[in-house]
């Protein structure tokens, strides 16, 4: 009869103990607009807040747009060339009305994937029709360096 060891085996960690989930990293306070802001005020929360868009909510908090800078950099453009006041442009009609958004239970290496593939900068979650949070670029590159001692299986 041989030896047996007692030492035990080293146990992994589980998978379910390391967060992975988009919801494990995104952000839940977010600075939103509503489609009847003017966009002039869009750009001066933009800039104040040093973000690149966000979402547009109605009064229920249900996801009905995004707007970004580029959205906002398309309007200045526009009403330059045609010669139009910028205080008269809302929202709701420059914003992206059909918004992808991610669900809060997606592996982060699955949605930096879905990144690449849309080439967005951001996406919201939708919880039970309401908006929840988002999810940048940024916020998968801070969850990469919190896992950078994890295994990545």
């Amino acid at each position: 009869m041989g030896i047996k060891s007692f030492m035990g085996r080293r146990k992994q960690p589980e998978m379910d103990e390391v967060p992975l989930k988009v919801s494990d990293y995104m952000t839940r306070k977010l600075i939103t607009f509503t489609p009847d802001q003017s966009v002039e005020e869009v750009i001066e929360k933009l800039i104040r807040n040093k973000i690149s868009g966000g979402p547009v909510v109605n009064e229920k908090n249900e996801l009905v747009g995004i707007i970004s800078e580029g959205d906002c950099i398309k309007h200045i453009s526009e009403s330059r060339y045609y010669n139009m006041p910028l205080e008269n442009a809302r929202v709701e009609h420059h914003m992206v009305r059909n918004v992808e958004t991610i669900d809060g239970n997606m592996n982060i290496f699955d949605a930096a994937n879905k990144f690449l593939e849309a080439k967005r900068r951001r996406f919201p979650i939708v919880e039970n029709g309401k908006l929840a949070g988002q999810i940048s670029q940024k916020d998968i590159l801070k969850a990469t360096v919190k896992l950078k001692s994890q295994n990545w299986k």
